[in-house]
């Protein structure tokens, strides 16, 4: 029978370096896709995702138990982003270094109308504040629920509820403002 979560942590308290092994097997694709989504670069979601995994380390005896180990690893990923961006300034991304990856038996007039719709609305949530990216991202894209973002984020649910909402308005007026031909 596989151990839980907490036990994992009690051993790795405890100095068993396996069991923060099984813990990064756990949990490594979930951090790097929230990080991967949040950064949009891979060189840059590997770097984060690991810095997350030594911090977990070097705190893991913070963890508390009355949250999900799972929500407690996303909020040190989460933070690490934002540290991230608040140290590096904006970049612009070079089209021939962008990922198109070629679908099934779409026809390719609506393969380019699906990849450019995934293109605005992923560029629309570049432009984000962190405020309101970070809940975006975890809840559309993560499938994390409100409770569990607000555990994650360290805010309110009503918090989580609004920026979500307010996140949806912006990327809204962002896209219509693009397709204009004007700047948000």
């Amino acid at each position: 029978m596989a151990k839980t979560d907490y036990e994992l942590v009690q051993e790795c308290i405890n100095g068993d370096t396996f069991a923060f092994e099984e813990l990064l097997g756990r949990y490594k694709n979930l951090v790097y896709s929230v990080v991967l989504r949040m950064v949009n670069d891979s060189e840059d979601a590997n770097d984060i995702a690991q810095e997350v995994f030594i911090k977990v380390y070097k705190n893991i005896s913070k963890y508390s138990p009355e949250f999900k180990f799972s929500t407690w690893i996303i909020k040190i990923a989460t933070n690490s982003v934002i540290d991230f961006r608040r140290k590096k300034k904006p970049e612009c991304i070079d089209i021939d270094d962008m990922v198109f990856e070629p679908s099934g038996n779409e026809t390719p007039e609506t393969s380019y109308i699906e990849g450019e719709g995934k293109r605005e609305l992923s560029s629309a949530i570049e432009k984000l504040p962190d405020m309101y990216k970070v809940p975006i991202v975890l809840y559309h894209i993560e499938d994390m629920s409100y409770q569990e973002i607000s555990e994650a984020v360290g805010i309110s649910l009503s918090k989580v509820k609004n920026r979500i909402f307010r996140g949806r308005k912006i990327l809204k007026d962002i896209i219509i403002s693009e397709k204009e031909g004007g700047k948000p």
